[in-house]
């Protein structure tokens, strides 16, 4: 028995990489003229919601999201969340209407087919290379000054502990946010780690709930304050994932 579910949850995985890149190849010619340009980056993110909300209902993954305060079109923010499950990109595509672009790790740029659209949109970051990290916020800058958001998963990346609730924030959102004076959007992705986690066994079509918590200004804020802002956000999310207060809302 335990071979046979072994055998379902690899082919299960095994369909997640097709979805991936079947759409991609589909949508090739079209996905290559959005990235010419910055300028047609709202084509892109129009494309990108597709892929991600196909990956995700051909997965089974139901997104339900709860918010107790909505983005507005003319707005820019500082969308972060907590990071465990590959599905993390595409709910957070899927999700959120307004175009906004990813910082993330250069390592993602490897991956076949993803990876060349992924360098071409994303703002890419070395974070062991101090003149990468530095160079995100000029780009950062440009983007946002374009109208789009930025979003970043604070963790840094999926930790290896499967049990840890929230690992640690750095520090980089936090300070983007301050220096372009956005409001930082804490969300909680509830499910994520039971859906599609990095462990092989831990997987299953079903809910993913989302809740967008308050927003947090920083107009007032100077980048003394970073810390004070990360660990505010931390808690806010670490708070919402122990109580799993989903339904209260």
């Amino acid at each position: 028995m335990k071979w046979i579910k072994a055998f379902f949850i690899l082919l299960y995985r095994m369909w997640f990489y097709i979805l991936v890149a079947v759409p991609i190849i589909v949508l090739f010619p079209l996905l290559l003229v959005s990235t010419l340009r910055e300028k047609f980056y709202p084509f892109f993110f129009k494309l990108a919601r597709l892929w991600a909300k196909i990956i995700l209902y051909g997965m089974g993954f139901y997104p339900i999201v709860k918010r107790l305060q909505r983005l507005q079109p003319q707005k820019s923010y500082m969308l972060v969340a907590n990071h465990t499950s590959m599905a993390d990109i595409m709910l957070m595509l899927a999700i959120v209407k307004k175009p906004f672009v990813f910082v993330g790790k250069k390592e993602l740029a490897k991956f076949p087919v993803f990876g060349f659209f992924y360098k071409r949109t994303c703002i890419l970051v070395d974070r062991k290379n101090t003149k990468s990290r530095q160079d995100v916020f000029y780009r950062a800058q440009r983007r946002l000054k374009q109208g789009n958001s930025i979003c970043i998963f604070p963790e840094g990346g999926v930790p290896d502990d499967l049990s840890l609730v929230l690992d640690s924030f750095k520090d980089g959102a936090f300070r983007l946010a301050i220096e372009h004076k956005i409001p930082v959007v804490p969300m909680v992705f509830y499910d994520n780690k039971k859906r599609f986690s990095y462990s092989f066994f831990n997987c299953s079509p079903g809910k993913m709930r989302v809740k967008i918590l308050n927003f947090i200004n920083t107009g007032d804020l100077k980048q003394a304050d970073k810390r004070a802002l990360r660990e505010k956000t931390r808690s806010l999310i670490l708070e919402s994932l122990q109580k799993d207060d989903f339904k209260k809302y």
